[in-house]
């Protein structure tokens, strides 16, 4: 259980480790950046190999926050937390670990700012927000994020079908929605409600047969022809070994870290596949959370913010035609340019 390479070689501004006693369980909290503002991002419940994994996986999950808020134009640095359990807790168990990471966020005074992520319900933000003041997505106030990703999301694919046929009209195009979750379900029944064909593949069968759409087995996924593939499950799915098998035009989806390597935006171009960043993408939930919350927007303001979503992707795929690179690097550019104006500024 070696933190210290891990620490050592990480380009946040701090980590927090913290061992409770009582529950056995290691709580890890990475602020990565607060250049644009404090840093925000979930909190992961999850068993663990080894403790040093959890805090990896907190360390890689707050940089991609740090990109996800730059590209969405929040005032908002990236961070997350894990709590590496032994096994899942519930009951009375798991109110007192979620009160006592809650009293572990109060004391970094606002500088991150904790929300739901794996194993995390907007009831368990409840008994955080008990000790901390800091919480995004408790039932009574911004509610679960999976809304406004899946309907950033839905603009994100409008966008992307334009670009790629010409028109934004749904009608006669077709998506495969990979992963039937709280952001999945949503975005398939968005996207049947605007006139989409629309695919849903899911390891459980049955969540993906309750959406009353098509569905496709997991195994056949990569391989379905469809207009847009749109992975909103686990990261990781376009590889070296996925990509030539593709059926599709574009992908746009809301997983996280879809890309295994970067050199896979590259053969996605080579293959005439238009990728939509994830982290744009994706980008609705922390809208959502941030804008209702912090902001006080109203429900009209929050969706021509969503809107914005589909605008940001249109501008980048564009600016990636006009300098001849892919639409990951015209993402990573706008990112860099707005981190950088934040620091000098």
């Amino acid at each position: 259980m070696d933190f210290e390479p891990l620490l050592a070689g990480w380009d946040g501004e701090h980590a927090v480790v913290r061992h409770d006693a009582e529950s056995g369980v290691w709580m890890f909290v990475c602020v990565h950046s607060t250049v644009l503002g404090p840093a925000g991002g979930g909190t992961r419940l999850r068993v663990y190999p080894a403790p040093v994994d959890g805090l990896a996986d907190a360390m890689r999950l707050s940089g991609a926050m740090t990109w996800k808020m730059a590209g969405a134009g929040m005032p908002r640095g990236g961070g997350k937390a894990v709590l590496a359990v032994p096994e899942l807790p519930t009951g009375e168990p798991r109110k007192r670990l979620l009160r006592r990471y809650g009293e572990l966020v109060a004391s970094l005074g606002g500088s991150y700012r904790t929300a739901g992520d794996m194993n995390i319900s907007p009831e368990d933000l409840d008994v955080v927000a008990e000790t901390c003041p800091w919480v995004y997505g408790t039932t009574g106030r911004g509610g679960n994020s999976g809304r406004g990703t899946a309907r950033g999301a839905l603009h994100a694919i409008r966008a992307t079908i334009a670009h790629v046929f010409g028109s934004p009209d749904f009608t006669g195009r077709s998506v495969l929605v990979q992963g039937a979750g709280s952001v999945g379900a949503v975005l398939a029944r968005e996207l049947a409600e605007a006139g989409a064909r629309v695919l849903v593949s899911d390891v459980d069968e049955s969540r993906a047969a309750a959406t009353g759409c098509e569905t496709v087995p997991p195994e056949r996924v990569i391989e379905t022809e469809v207009d847009v593939y749109s992975p909103c499950a686990v990261g990781g799915t376009l590889d070296v070994e996925s990509i030539p098998h593709l059926a599709c035009r574009a992908v746009a989806g809301c997983a996280n870290n879809q890309l295994a390597d970067p050199e896979a935006a590259e053969r996605l171009q080579e293959r005439g596949i238009l990728y939509a960043p994830d982290y744009i993408v994706s980008a609705g939930g922390i809208i959502q959370l941030i804008g209702l919350e912090d902001e006080g927007w109203d429900e009209a303001q929050l969706e021509q913010r969503l809107a914005g979503v589909g605008d940001t992707l249109r501008t980048l795929f564009a600016e990636a035609e006009a300098t001849g690179v892919t639409p990951a690097e015209a993402a990573d550019r706008l990112v860099r340019r707005r981190l950088e104006e934040a620091r000098t500024g």
